[in-house]
């Protein structure tokens, strides 16, 4: 059945849902959607906007706790985006990328550089192997259009004040800016004196 789901599921059944659901071995309250299987319930009216705005029914939704949760059951499908439940997955939709990388700490650990990013709904990403910085440049306005891999495929779009802190950091190695951490080199773009284009 198309359309937003109603019964017992929908919004109030995610909801009551992802506040009972059991934290993964991840810690920080992230229940283990990616071994959940519930069948598709179709589509609920949530689209997460370019700006991080999270609506539903064409309304924000104001608390961030809310937002807070919901987050937590939010799984990447071949599908697409969906909240996810032990009980039922229903598809939501997104401007750009779920998340938006707010705020960068660097630190040293072991004599290795660190960048530690915060999302708008609070995850606390350290860049490296596993979630790596990938800068893109948009074809249409030739901006870079840099992201951050936050967890299962999900991803943040880094805000622009964070982009210029890392730019801030970088140094050229063959040619491009790049900044390191957890022992990788990302790319950022050219460096000084480089084409871009």
């Amino acid at each position: 059945m198309a359309g937003e789901t109603t019964s017992k599921g929908g919004l109030a059944g995610v909801t009551a849902a992802a506040k009972q659901a059991p934290a993964g071995s991840g810690g920080r309250g992230l229940p283990p959607v990616h071994l959940w299987n519930p069948p598709h319930c179709g589509e609920i009216d949530i689209l997460i906007r370019a700006d991080g705005t999270w609506m539903h029914e064409s309304s924000p939704i104001g608390r961030h706790e809310l937002v807070r949760l919901f987050s937590t059951v939010l799984r990447l499908d071949p599908d697409g985006l969906h909240l996810v439940t032990p009980v039922e997955k229903l598809r939501i939709r997104v401007e750009d990328l779920p998340f938006r990388a707010v705020a960068v700490e660097a630190a040293d650990q072991d004599g290795e550089p660190v960048l530690t990013f915060t999302t708008d709904v609070g995850d606390r990403v350290e860049a490296g192997p596993d979630n790596a910085i990938v800068v893109e440049t948009d074809p249409v306005s030739g901006e870079p259009a840099p992201r951050l891999h936050v967890r299962r495929g999900l991803e943040a779009r880094i805000a622009r004040p964070v982009f210029y802190e890392l730019v801030e950091r970088a140094r050229v190695v063959d040619g491009r800016l790049c900044v390191r951490s957890g022992g990788v080199e990302f790319a950022l773009g050219e460096g000084p004196g480089e084409a871009v284009s």
